[in-house]
């Protein structure tokens, strides 16, 4: 499944230069999350790469994912190889945290492009049927922007609102080599 955001959080479009990109598939054991989005060269998190905590206040692009129990994931990766993987019951209701997540990050295939591939287990996942939405932050002070791929207008950006999730079936591929 490909995704791209092109919209700010309430719905306004943004630069083709701000697009983020996502590639969602299904393995055996994992899924698999292929993101690639500009480099605006925030400063990073005062932490080594890997599990970071409170990474929303960074650059940052983030997956949500519900199932069919109310519970979501949600997953974020920053250009800098930190990430976030947390598990919620509720809105914003914290079930676990700092969760394993395979996260690797390089230089995008433009220059100022990033890409981030993400392995997150399956058993981490909520049960199907799944809806999911996904943003963007970056920027500093008034210069911060967020997107959103379905928006959710509002007084204020609010990536929680899971009646912006959008159904969706994500692809399932037998395990084997990596496609593109």
């Amino acid at each position: 499944m490909r995704l791209s955001i092109v919209h700010t959080w309430d719905g306004q479009p943004v630069d083709h230069t701000e697009h983020v990109h996502w590639r969602l598939v299904l393995e055996p054991e994992h899924l698999r999350v292929k993101v690639d989005a500009q480099r605006f060269g925030d400063p990073p998190p005062d932490h080594p790469p890997g599990s970071t905590p409170r990474l929303w206040e960074h650059e940052v692009v983030e997956l949500f994912i519900q199932g069919s129990d109310g519970r979501y994931l949600e997953l974020e990766m920053g250009p800098g190889g930190h990430y976030l993987c947390l598990l919620l019951e509720g809105v914003r209701r914290v079930a676990a945290s700092d969760l394993p997540v395979d996260y690797e990050v390089s230089d995008g295939r433009w220059p100022g492009r990033w890409s981030g591939t993400a392995r997150v287990s399956r058993a981490l996942l909520p049960p199907p049927p799944y809806r999911i939405n996904c943003a963007a932050i970056r920027g500093t002070g008034a210069s911060r922007r967020y997107l959103m791929w379905a928006p959710a207008p509002g007084p204020a950006p609010d990536f929680h609102r899971l009646d912006a999730f959008q159904p969706v079936a994500l692809p399932e591929v037998p395990e084997g080599p990596e496609e593109g």
